[in-house]
């Protein structure tokens, strides 16, 4: 189970976060998000844990929501899986609005 975690303090490291879920299972991965890719590595407030099963993730995210970690309490939910097909969507819906607009633009004209 992947799991969001937000509002983290800047100081938070990934090993501090691992201990916190671990009191609720077996945790795969942990990584919080920083700047890297613009040259800083300046953390950015979230990350995310990766646990082996959803019942243990279940119980982390009822535990850790809304605790204090480093005097920021954390949002903490089940993070939302990635889609190519969402994607798709929101182009088409991009097409859509185009369409419409040129349609406007013909009935103002008249």
């Amino acid at each position: 189970m992947n799991i969001y975690v937000g509002n983290l303090s800047l100081e938070m490291t990934e090993d501090e976060l691992r201990q916190e879920f671990t009191e609720f299972g077996e945790v795969i991965s942990v990584i919080i998000m920083n700047d890297e890719y613009i040259g800083s590595g300046q953390p950015r407030g979230y990350g995310y844990v990766e646990m082996a099963s959803k019942p243990e993730g279940v119980v982390a995210i009822a535990n850790l929501e809304g605790k204090k970690l480093r005097g920021r309490a954390v949002n903490v939910v089940e993070a939302l899986p990635l889609s190519h097909k969402s994607g798709a969507a929101i182009t088409d819906i991009g097409n859509n609005n185009r369409s419409n607009k040129r349609r406007e633009r013909k009935y103002q004209m008249i």
